[in-house]
């Protein structure tokens, strides 16, 4: 019996890339620290939540667990088994807090699909297909909710004198960088291009599929929408003077904005956005700040052991 050896160096890499994706962690924390009366006052106002509001925040959590499942077949040809593709998705939440956003829930899929007898090249086109349409969905929609309220968020006072400028100068830098090694390193154009051919193929074939395609647009839409309803929901239940669809472009703004932020599942990031996209929206500090307190512990931390439970199941009953 040989015993397979990790690559060396792996060992000392490893915890350079864990420390690298809990910075950001590092930073809320010190944040925290020095905003702990904000804290204080936010958690204050938890105990004046209105419970029907709360459970219909819980209900549109739930919702977004079929609106994935409902997404995921859509972006495939093959019928895949309805209640282990939406335990999959409830699983995949979980596993979607171990790792840098997305990834956690990407890798339950990849295996699932590849479980289920797909073939690992078209299960990354539907994974692939699957990405692109939610992020299509989301940014359309905010988009959208941009041009009917306009004046909706006032983001010019939350930011410094002087910042637009250069936050631009880095976005413009790293699409640049992007750009530049797509086009000079063969073997780089060479994996994204024969991906890009294979996902266009996959893409042809649902959309040849009425019923795969009307799955495919229509759950990423209502992904985004029940989030973002969530959150509405949560902020009625705590009197945030914020309209709903305002709160909900702030869902999707704040979103967006920390897409590509690499912490494990978004926690510390995605706290900070949504609390200064409620305040640029018109909201106080301390009411924002307990609306994203309960909101979070809605979609993240009571998911988070049962979630972490189902993923077990379906490992030791190899269903993934």
């Amino acid at each position: 019996m040989t015993v397979e050896r990790f690559p060396q160096g792996f060992a000392r890499r490893l915890p350079v890339r864990q420390i690298l994706c809990l910075l950001p962690l590092a930073l809320v924390a010190v944040v925290a620290v020095q905003h702990r009366s904000v804290l204080a006052e936010g958690f204050g106002h938890l105990a004046s939540a209105k419970w029907p509001w709360l459970l219909a925040a819980v209900a549109a959590t739930c919702l977004t667990w079929v609106a994935a499942a409902v997404t995921r077949q859509g972006a495939l040809v093959e019928r895949l088994p309805k209640r282990r593709l939406l335990a999959t998705q409830f699983a995949a939440g979980a596993a979607n807090h171990l790792l840098p956003t997305g990834l956690g829930a990407s890798a339950v899929n990849l295996r699932f699909m590849t479980v289920c007898g797909v073939p690992l090249a078209r299960s990354s086109s539907a994974l692939a297909l699957y990405l692109l349409a939610e992020s299509i969905a989301r940014v359309g929609l905010l988009l959208a909710l941009l041009i009917a309220f306009p004046d909706a968020l006032r983001v010019g006072a939350l930011l410094p004198d002087g910042a637009v400028g250069p936050l631009l100068l880095v976005v413009g830098a790293v699409v640049c960088v992007a750009v530049t090694v797509l086009l000079l390193v063969r073997r780089v154009r060479t994996v994204v291009f024969t991906f890009l051919r294979t996902a266009l193929g996959e893409a042809r074939s649902v959309h040849m599929r009425p019923a795969r395609a009307l799955a495919l647009w229509g759950g990423s839409l209502s992904f985004p929408m029940f989030q973002a309803a969530g959150l509405a929901a949560v902020g009625q239940a705590l009197g945030l003077p914020v309209p709903p669809l305002h709160m909900a472009l702030a869902y999707l703004a704040a979103t967006v904005a920390v897409a590509l932020v690499p912490t494990p599942g978004g926690i510390g990031s995605v706290e900070a956005a949504l609390i200064l996209a409620l305040v640029a929206a018109g909201g106080p500090v301390a009411v924002a700040t307990a609306v994203v307190l309960a909101y979070r512990i809605i979609t993240v931390w009571l998911p988070l052991l049962p979630g972490a439970l189902t993923l077990g199941a379906l490992v030791r009953l190899k269903m993934i």
